[in-house]
């Protein structure tokens, strides 16, 4: 049965959870190279982030020629010019001694730990004549290319396509990727956010906005808490966001789609939607509407747990709150192989309610590409890669299917590709053998299903190069490892961070590197050199890159370079909002041939890129390949077998994903993590607080020790993601906790691509 907690006595249960980011953050000396001279930026200078994707703005000087200071851009109002404490450690980071130093070649048996230093120009020749051998023997199609998302990823993805293999993918099928082919399935973009700050009503399906921390969008929830917006929670564990919310239901996991579709029932049946909205702007309302008969509320609670009662009620609060309510569509939190119906019924939910492009509701990404759409001209500088050769065209088809019409029953774009598809297709050999794969900040030993298959995949390849910061277990199995300068060492391109503004950001280096480390992207560029590519890296450095970026407008590189932000003094951007509409066409009076009588913005005349040309409720892209999936319907998933606990996972605020456990400070913070497991089943179990058990699911076992707590459902586990690392040169986390990955079997959701991070597994106490 669901629980359902007030906010005073969330209060109570909170302050243990509260207590791990008072911890002051002091490094241990040991591991801190920072009595070394450092030669940087006296004074401010303006960069953002890289320790996780939030990406936040901020500013960073050299103090006395030892130490780095780090402050959030004061000039950036969503964040207040504040940073969280993974921000703070970036100057850990960069002062590690236990960091890569220099380039690497390996002289024993893959995974044996044994290497050479070598020179840049050694590495670089050796990873070239590596890669023509495999491009001369097996094709450019048997060479893979993996990545982490952000400003490298089009250069790496350049150095991919220009070699000619079509088989380059991120880290987004383990992340956010079912949001994202939702998204753009029903508006014809995935380029949507949510206006949280002034949000009247909020629902979140395991968004867990204070230990997944956004450091704006945290600061948006809590404004909007603070002037009375209701917070409500749906996870089966309880987070610090369900300590904050207004009501928590503990709801089974595996079935927040049953609950979403009887929201969706209550705003039908009785009319509670916003009719107007749905007549104008939308297609396949019939079709939803009579799919939803049978999602009644009753049904729901025989799924979820959480009442009927509260259902309705919930349902009604969201409408009568419209179209300043929001169910937020999320990354992920419990998953099955529905995924991609759970985040287009909560898209759907949105469009019942009328929310798009209203304050308080959600918006499209106001960045230069869609704003000159508009028919207003291009006015506002869209940013793009320096002009290159078209990319030879491979001659097979990409492994994993992405993009190929008729190969699979998913949407996944090829710029996302389907990273748990590598290492099935190096083992198996299908469509054809991989033989070589060139890796960047990307750790698939860690963040990809079933661990031991992936390591397995390492050890069948001719050929492994990995640019990292730490000597991950994805770099312990390479051939070449090339140390990557921080954030804080190298200078980069300029960043869209546009939302209901265009704004860009630019990173800039704080400090010359402490070790001999190079900057990504003179890494690829000089790799790419030795393969005879020079035209496809047309720039000389990275002040030439910028300018090509902006179309040769100095002057937007020099605003950026100045403050670290730049802004095109836009106000923020709702369509549907008179008053916005009209500061709108004021500063782009081109625009006002879409304003319409009412003084807002004519959404049809947007042109987006559906077939349809409208927000597709039912969508036909979908349809084309699953003409089921058109619609959003309930499977139950039945994932978790008889006499068997759900095992789900999820983020602390003190890390990201796997790449911050060995950071110094941050190690401090959090160096394990346990298992949490409801009283009534660790007394079933005959276990208590810091004991150990063994979990097994089909696909692994491992060790783990409990955290008793009420914070759980009893058919549910729980542990933070991330530990459990075992690369022995991790040092202060090698063995250390729980990896959540060698439980989850390798998997793909219809339509989006995604993968599991549910599995059903079985304790017994050791």
């Amino acid at each position: 049965m669901a629980k359902r907690i007030s906010r005073r006595n969330f209060l109570k249960l909170s302050g243990a959870a509260a207590v791990m980011i008072t911890v002051p953050i002091i490094p241990r000396m040991s591991t801190w190279a920072g009595d070394q001279p450092l030669e940087g930026s006296t004074s401010f200078i303006g960069s953002f982030c890289e320790i996780c994707t939030s990406r936040c703005p901020i500013q960073g000087k050299v103090v006395d020629g030892r130490s780095v200071y780090l402050r959030g851009n004061p000039q950036f109002p969503a964040t207040g010019g504040t940073i969280c404490a993974r921000g703070t450690a970036g100057i850990s980071q960069l002062y590690d001694t236990s960091r890569l130093k220099k380039p690497l070649i390996r002289t024993g048996a893959r995974g044996e730990g044994k290497w050479r230093e070598v020179t840049y120009d050694e590495a670089f020749d050796y990873i070239a004549q590596k890669m023509s051998m495999i491009k001369t023997q097996y094709g450019a199609e048997a060479m893979a290319f993996s990545t982490n998302k952000g400003l490298h990823t089009p250069i790496f993805y350049n150095l991919a396509q220009s070699y000619g293999s079509p088989n380059f993918c991120n880290h987004e099928a383990v992340c956010p990727l079912t949001r994202t082919v939702a998204l753009e399935t029903t508006f014809g973009t995935p380029n949507l956010a949510v206006d949280y700050a002034n949000t009247k009503y909020l629902i979140s399906l395991g968004r867990n906005y204070f230990e997944a921390i956004h450091v704006s969008q945290a600061r948006a929830v809590m404004s909007a808490v603070s002037r009375g917006a209701k917070l409500v929670v749906l996870d089966p564990r309880y987070s610090i966001t369900a300590a904050k919310a207004d009501e928590w239901h503990a709801v089974k996991p595996g079935t927040d789609l049953a609950f979403v579709l009887a929201l969706n029932h209550v705003l039908v049946r009785d009319k509670l939607y916003d009719a107007a909205f749905i007549e104008k702007y939308t297609t396949g309302f019939n079709e939803i509407s009579a799919s939803l008969t049978e999602y009644t509320p009753a049904w729901a609670e025989s799924e979820t747990g959480i009442s009927a009662v509260d259902i309705e009620r919930i349902a009604r609060e969201l409408a009568a709150n419209k179209p300043k309510a929001v169910v937020d569509w999320g990354w992920r939190s419990t998953s099955t192989p529905y995924e991609y119906d759970l985040r287009r019924a909560i898209i759907i939910t949105n469009m019942l309610l009328g929310n798009l492009e209203i304050p308080g509701g959600t918006f499209f990404i106001k960045n230069a590409a869609f704003l000159n759409s508009m028919g207003a001209g291009p006015l506002i500088t869209g940013l793009a890669m320096p002009k290159v050769p078209a990319f030879p065209k491979p001659s097979r088809p990409r492994i994993d299917g992405a993009g190929v019409k008729g190969h699979s029953n998913f949407l996944v774009p090829p710029s996302e590709g389907v990273a748990q598809l590598f290492p099935e297709a190096i083992l198996t050999e299908k469509p054809y053998p991989i033989k070589g794969w060139l890796i960047n900040r990307f750790n698939p030993a860690m963040c990809l299903p079933d661990r031991d298959r992936v390591v397995e995949a390492f050890k069948k390849l001719d050929f492994i190069a990995v640019c990292e910061i730490y000597m991950s277990e994805t770099a312990h199995y390479a051939d070449v490892v090339l140390p990557d300068s921080t954030y804080l060492e190298r200078d980069e391109g300029l960043f869209d961070y546009s939302t209901l503004v265009p704004q860009y950001l630019i990173r800039q280096q704080v400090v010359k590197p402490v070790f001999d480390t190079k900057p990504y992207w003179e890494i690829y560029k000089s790799i790419g050199e030795r393969l005879g590519l020079n035209a496809y890296f047309p720039w000389k450095d990275m002040d030439e890159f910028r300018l090509a970026q902006v179309g040769g407008k100095n002057e937007i590189v020099e605003s950026v370079k100045k403050s670290g932000l730049h802004t095109f003094g836009f106000k923020p951007i709702y369509l549907l909002d008179k008053k916005s509409v009209a500061e709108f066409v004021a500063k782009m009076p081109g625009a006002a041939t879409l304003v319409t009588d009412e003084g807002v913005i004519d959404l049809p005349l947007l042109n987006l890129k559906t077939p349809s040309k409208k927000i597709e409720l039912v969508s036909q892209h979908a349809r084309e390949v699953d003409f089921e999936k058109g619609i959003p319907q309930y499977r139950r998933a039945d994932m978790i077998q008889p006499g068997e606990l759900a095992f789900i996972q999820g983020k602390v605020g003190v890390h990201t994903n796997n790449h911050t456990h060995n950071i110094p400070v941050l190690n401090q913070l959090m160096s394990d993590n346990r298992l949490w497991i409801h009283p009534d089943t660790a007394a079933k179990l005959n276990v208590k607080d810091g004991d150990t058990v063994m979990m097994k699911s089909k696909n692994g076992s491992q060790q783990c020790k409990v955290l008793v707590t009420q914070g759980i459902r009893p058919d549910t586990v729980y542990s933070y993601y991330g530990l459990g690392r075992f690369s022995p040169d991790l040092k202060r986390t090698y063995k250390k906790g729980i990896n959540c990955n060698l439980m989850i079997p390798v998997s793909v959701a219809a339509i989006s691509g995604s993968t599991l991070s549910t599995v059903s597994v079985k304790l017994e106490k050791v």
